[in-house]
């Protein structure tokens, strides 16, 4: 049987010349290395070398031997790396979800039902967790609508609405409400992590310019410095603060108020006692 060892010092040969440099290498003797060989010609059943008192080298079937070893090389390496992921898979779960909002309730939830897992999330659009969802690459999902699909279970989980918040003295602070239509053409400051929401504003508001930010710290500091608008939900972590500072004033849109919806594609992950909790 082929000793994938031998087969990386046979690779290592046809990179480095000799059987001296390639023992160095492996912090093996030369006479080591020689038996290696000749164990490998053994195995393939064929000479792979062409000796000499002083010399050896490669023969034809040996170049070939070389190209075998690094494709046997490359499937051991990726086999070696799927079951290790696999292994992995069987102690994660893996979240993705269209907004950031919904992980704030979620992810300490599982933390707590689920003590030996780990947990892993991430915020994408709502196109990506559909792949996932389809391609199966996530145990949990978090989309702003229901999903009908076979192995699946879903059930509502959260609410969210979209307000602006504008300085004291914005044009926009005596409205009550104000829709997409009407803010259409004003500048905002947007942060470029609230998942679906970005793409939302940004199709609603084609009119409109983004200042975009990455950096929360820098956001904030932006967001309390200058007079731009920007958006809030009713589950914004900051909102106590905003209250006598800005103008807090909600969309009327129907596209501005979601219902999200857990998706389990794990059938150890009960949504009942997630969702029931929450959905209001």
């Amino acid at each position: 049987m082929l000793n994938l060892e031998e087969l990386e010092q046979l690779v290592a040969f046809k990179e480095l010349g000799t059987l001296s440099k390639v023992a160095e290498q492996f912090l093996i003797s030369t006479p080591s290395l020689s038996r290696s060989m000749y164990h490998l010609e053994e195995d393939f059943g064929v000479p792979l070398f062409d000796r000499s008192v002083n010399r050896i080298s490669l023969n034809e079937t040996g170049e070939r031997a070389v190209q075998v070893a690094r494709r046997i090389l490359i499937t051991s390496q990726e086999g070696i790396k799927e079951v290790r992921d696999y292994d992995q898979s069987l102690k994660t779960i893996t979240v993705t979800s269209v907004a950031p909002a919904p992980l704030w309730t979620l992810l300490p939830e599982l933390t707590i039902r689920y003590p030996n897992m780990q947990i892993q999330h991430k915020v994408c659009s709502t196109s990506e967790v559909l792949e996932a969802i389809e391609n199966k690459t996530t145990d949990l999902a978090v989309l702003p609508f229901a999903y009908e699909g076979d192995s699946t279970d879903c059930l509502p989980y959260l609410k969210e609405s979209l307000d602006i918040v504008v300085p004291l003295d914005h044009t926009l602070a005596k409205e009550s409400t104000v829709s997409f239509t009407d803010i259409d053409g004003y500048n905002f400051l947007l942060m470029n992590q609230i998942g679906f929401w970005n793409d939302l504003v940004l199709e609603k508001m084609p009119a409109s310019k983004f200042l975009v930010q990455s950096s929360r710290f820098e956001f904030d500091e932006l967001a309390n410095n200058s007079t731009l608008p920007r958006f809030a939900t009713n589950l914004s972590k900051d909102r106590e603060k905003l209250q006598g500072k800005r103008m807090l004033i909600p969309l009327s849109d129907p596209e501005a108020l979601i219902t999200y919806h857990l998706v389990s594609l794990n059938p150890d992950i009960r949504l009942k006692d997630l969702a029931d909790k929450k959905y209001e």
